[in-house]
């Protein structure tokens, strides 16, 4: 079933999906291991509010 919790989540992923594309072409133009070290950990943090909020939505459901 398609809950307004689950339309909410869908709506932010494309803000989160836009976020790391731009992480990821920061990453890429890199010119520094350092630089791509500070974007993967970005990259990490947003992974994890990416996990927090699926979970947050199954709880929800």
């Amino acid at each position: 079933m398609f809950t307004t919790e689950m339309a909410s989540s869908t709506d932010s992923s494309g803000t989160v999906d836009e976020e790391v594309r731009r992480l990821y072409e920061r990453y890429q133009s890199a010119e520094s291991d350092e630089e791509r070290q500070k974007i993967a950990l970005e990259m990490g943090k947003l992974d994890g509010r990416r996990h927090a909020d699926i979970y947050a939505a199954l709880e929800n459901e």
